[in-house]
């Protein structure tokens, strides 16, 4: 990998790092304005709804300029949001307008690897990125439970700039100033991003264009037979994954008494897991075998119910890697596989916006059943009982859907492995 990858990953990795500590942030300022606990997760709710109502055309516009200008001015829309946060804004409102920012950096900073890369080199780069972005999982979400924790936030605040005076005098706002600072090194990460040579696609003129244009696009990624087992798993995926961080936090408050800074660690040590499988996927998955990984989902899901019977912390510890390690192992080749399929289809920047648009409906489905499970009074221990059987079972189906192609479309099935073989640098082994 040359110099420009790592420009690239270190943009990602400190806008991400600010992703992640900023939620835990804004969840301290709905605990300190006594918001009932279901409405936590809708948080992610407001996040990911600019997902799904741009979708149509955040891929457009993330095709339409260079990808490093495009991931400057989502980030600029992140940081209006965090001072909308410390402004006084409802915190999911604000967060719906970083929500805003995410929806638009997220095309670009995927679809740039299949403009800047080698085809023959879409694992390992998936590998990398996604290890570093859950590496900024891990040290975003302990940077936010760190910044809220009382003793570091009670040094932070009497900290004085001089000749400025702040309404900052919460630990909550505190975190959220300090990650402003940390998208702000993104930003200027992005303005290094380098331009790949590939050819701009103007926006169509018309809005209803670009929506008929996205319809389409969505329709070619699901007729695909590789795509559409690849855009399933990841559809699933991304919805489990969300609903799982509200989880584990009101799971580590039941089960082992943590409070939010505690509880945001536990999500850290999850995220090692998932950059540790991420890293083995890249090493020893092919992009031609990555439907081979399907069956860990399945595991995955069912690994997830035994939190119901751990108390104690290590045994919570070790379960968390474990079941991270098998998301990370089996999302890094789905994704590589979905987007060498949407290059070739419908382009980079479309392809992840419509990825993004089903993973995010998947999402918003998810949490607020999630929401409405714990509003109806249902406790954690049903909720993860039944996420577990949900994520288990979905999986599976998956897995027969792609054995029915296999079956009944065996040659065009065959011909798209193929296809991806004589991409990617790893010889098959039978």
């Amino acid at each position: 990998m040359n110099y420009g990858f790592y420009i690239i990953m270190a943009a990602q990795f400190f806008s991400s790092l600010a992703d992640n500590a900023l939620l835990v942030a804004a969840i301290a300022l709905l605990i300190q304005a006594d918001a009932p606990s279901w409405l936590t997760p809708y948080l992610k709710f407001f996040f990911v709804v600019s997902y799904v109502a741009l979708a149509p055309y955040v891929g457009a516009f993330a095709d339409r300029l260079p990808k490093g200008q495009v991931m400057f001015i989502a980030n600029t829309i992140k940081i209006v949001g965090c001072v909308a946060m410390l402004l006084g804004l409802d915190p999911l409102i604000a967060y719906a307008i970083v929500g805003l920012g995410a929806a638009a950096y997220s095309p670009a900073k995927y679809g740039i690897l299949t403009e800047y890369l080698p085809h023959r080199q879409l694992v390992v780069a998936n590998g990398w990125i996604e290890g570093l972005t859950v590496a900024s999982i891990i040290l975003g979400t302990m940077l936010g439970g760190l910044l809220i924790h009382v003793r570091v936030s009670g040094v932070l605040l009497h900290f004085d700039m001089p000749l400025i005076e702040t309404s900052i005098d919460t630990a909550a706002e505190v975190a959220i100033a300090i990650i402003v600072v940390v998208y702000a090194i993104a930003a200027l990460f992005n303005l290094e991003v380098p331009k790949t040579g590939v050819p701009l696609k103007k926006l169509p003129p018309d809005p209803v264009d670009t929506l008929k244009d996205f319809a389409r696009c969505v329709g070619h990624l699901w007729r695909d037979r590789l795509g559409q087992i690849s855009l399933a798993v990841t559809t699933l995926f991304w919805g489990a994954g969300a609903t799982l961080q509200f989880i584990v936090i009101e799971w580590a408050r039941a089960a082992l008494g943590f409070d939010l800074s505690k509880a945001a660690i536990l999500q850290g040590v999850t995220a090692l897991g998932i950059a540790v499988g991420a890293v083995l996927a890249s090493v020893w998955v092919a992009l031609d075998r990555s439907v081979r990984v399907i069956p860990l989902g399945i595991a995955m899901g069912v690994i997830v119910i035994a939190m119901i019977f751990v108390k104690h912390v290590w045994l919570a510890v070790s379960l968390m890697v474990l079941i991270g390690g098998l998301a990370g192992f089996f999302v890094v080749p789905m994704n590589a596989l979905l987007q060498h399929r949407g290059h070739h289809l419908v382009g980079a920047g479309r392809s992840i916006a419509v990825q993004n648009f089903n993973e995010n409906c998947s999402i918003l489905v998810m949490i607020a059943l999630y929401s409405l499970l714990l509003n109806v009074g249902y406790s954690i221990y049903f909720v993860i009982l039944v996420f577990g059987l949900f994520v288990a079972g979905t999986m599976a189906v998956v897995q027969a859907w792609y054995w029915r192609n296999r079956r009944i479309h065996r040659a065009e099935v065959d011909r798209l492995l193929a296809f991806a073989r004589a991409e990617d640098p790893h010889k098959v082994r039978d």
